[in-house]
């Protein structure tokens, strides 16, 4: 698969930090031995000696080796730091282009859930989990100093981390089914609350509130019912985790003062082993207690390689210069996304470079799904779209998108200002805007709001009535230099001047030899149009040139 290779390539540009960072905490974990030969010296030593010079240099000694730790440690939690930062910047580009395409097919839910699995993966990096992964390595190199001090407290140490580590194993069986569901039970409570608000006006006009927020209060108690069971299992075992560790280093030392009285062992080796256990049993406890972030970034990993398996790397074309719009349909066959059956059925027609085509037929006959195919953004079940013989839903959308213009049937404005949105958020070329503006016979519209161009028209551009976002969305549909432009009913919310100013702008375009593609059921725009193509479940029924087939409709009607 590519992406494991994306993934594999990505960790083998880690290789070298991940091992200096493995080489950083051996010598931090061997530093902190210091701590408990500092007790063995001063108790068997100092104490019976009664030698201040060796007490002092003991002291000075364990202060500088400490601050060397705390240097190193410093040092390797910056590094994962920014491991965690180039991560991100590692994948951010090629997830948000990912997680856009799958919007663009339907999948409206997965962008949210994408940017949260980066965002796991990045504060896991940067977080203690992967501390407590590599600490735990050199666990064992306390139970080998514990077992010099005497067989028998190494037994019991050895005893007291598979204590704990099956602790963490239960830990892990348990929890991991409770987090998969409150995953996924999260997920979903925010998509349909995110979906609801987006049709508030519809839902307040209708009195529909109640029965929503009673859909999602339903989601909410499920949920909060898997996270009151998940915290319930995470505080039984956390608790049970503190309590044997207390309970165990408290049994090291009860062992280790048998020990002493029994004459095998120095009162400075039983306290050094109490310390060294709690060393040894640290990273143990740490990953239990960390153990929700380390499950999450594996479940996150996994997504996001299936994520990225799903949409492999596009292979680098020769970038094509600027089209005619010549438009050829090939046995085409389209599918609304996610859905397998046909809105579209073997279509096959050709429109010649600078032909104003009018698409006509009653609701749901696939002129809108038409449309989408021809500009690429709906992929066939089978058969093709080429633009000058190149298959349109193939190509980088960023080398496309200057050559076309596009106006949904429900005009999609931008927080921004209106200059930004005509430019398509691209760098302003002010007299590209205004050129555009004027096409589309919205400039003298925007030289009367308050700021002009500069003008903040909000999320989905609420501030404007629909008329004005209709007049401004074909303005962004014409800006630049488009070879094909399709335009979905744009005339649905004008006034009689907005229909006039789209005529105009019509005409320009046959003009100017832009193959345009008009979706309408006002009969005024076939005026202008060169053919005409009637479509009829999913079928073209009729094209042909615009005075044959009204010439064959008044026939009908006659």
């Amino acid at each position: 698969m590519r992406a494991v290779g994306e993934w594999r390539e990505a960790m083998s540009a880690l290789r070298r930090p991940l091992l200096a960072l493995g080489a950083f905490s051996f010598c931090i974990n061997l530093l902190l031995l210091m701590p408990a030969i500092y007790m063995l010296q001063v108790y068997d030593r100092v104490l019976t000696s009664r030698n201040e010079g060796t007490l002092l240099f003991l002291t000075i000694l364990l202060v500088a080796l400490l601050a060397v730790e705390t240097a190193l440690d410093m040092i390797r939690s910056r590094v994962l730091g920014r491991m965690g930062n180039w991560f991100d910047q590692r994948f951010d580009q090629r997830i948000f282009d990912t997680a856009f395409a799958h919007a663009s097919d339907g999948r409206v839910d997965l962008p949210a859930q994408v940017f949260g699995d980066l965002s796991r993966l990045r504060e896991f990096v940067a977080g203690k989990g992967l501390l407590a992964l590599f600490d735990a390595p050199w666990a064992p190199l306390f139970l080998v100093v514990i077992f010099l001090l005497h067989p028998t407290l190494g037994l019991f140490a050895l005893a007291s981390m598979v204590v704990l580590v099956g602790i963490a194993w239960y830990n892990q069986r348990t929890t991991t089914p409770l987090m998969a569901e409150a995953g996924k039970l999260a997920s979903g409570a925010q998509d349909e609350a995110v979906a609801r608000m987006r049709n508030a006006e519809v839902i307040a006009a209708l009195g529909m509130l109640g029965a929503f927020r009673d859909r999602w209060m339903h989601g909410q108690q499920q949920l909060l019912r898997v996270n009151t069971a998940l915290a319930d299992r995470a505080a039984t075992i956390g608790g049970l985790g503190r309590y044997a560790r207390m309970l165990l280093q408290s049994g090291i030392l009860g062992l280790g003062a048998y020990l002493v009285l029994q004459g095998s062992l120095s009162s400075g080796s039983m306290i050094a082993a109490s310390v060294l256990l709690g060393r040894a049993l640290s990273p143990v406890d740490l990953l239990i207690s960390s153990w929700k972030s380390i499950a999450g970034a594996r479940e996150a990993r996994v997504r996001l390689i299936e994520l990225l398996a799903s949409r492999p790397l596009a292979t680098p074309r020769l970038a094509l210069p600027r089209p005619t719009g010549r438009i050829t349909a090939e046995a085409l066959m389209v599918a609304a996304p996610g859905r397998r059956d046909p809105i579209l059925r073997n279509l096959n027609f050709e429109v010649a470079a600078g032909t104003l085509v009018g698409i006509v037929g009653p609701s749901g006959s696939g002129k809108s799904s038409l449309g989408r195919a021809v500009l690429g953004i709906w992929r066939p079940i089978s058969g093709c779209v080429r633009l000058d013989g190149a298959a349109i839903h193939d190509r980088d959308r960023a080398e496309v998108g200057p050559w076309v213009g596009y106006l949904p049937q429900d005009v999609e404005l931008f927080d921004g200002s209106i200059a930004e949105n005509v430019a398509r958020f691209t760098e302003i070329d002010s007299p590209k805007v205004v050129d555009a503006a004027k096409r589309a016979g919205v400039h003298d519209m925007v030289l009367r709001m308050p700021q002009g161009y500069e003008t903040r028209i909000g999320p989905r551009g609420l501030v404007l009535s629909g008329g004005q976002r209709q007049r401004i969305g074909l303005a962004r549909a014409l800006y630049g230099n488009p070879a094909l432009i399709v335009l979905d009913e744009p005339n649905s919310s004008l006034d009689e001047a907005g229909d006039a100013a789209l005529l105009a702008a019509l005409q320009a375009c046959k003009a100017e030899r832009r193959t345009t593609f008009v979706i309408s059921h006002r009969m005024n725009v076939l005026e202008v149009v060169d053919r005409v193509m009637v479509m009829a479940a999913g079928q073209i029924k009729v094209f042909d040139a615009r005075d044959e087939v009204l010439r064959v409709a008044r026939a009908v009607r006659a």
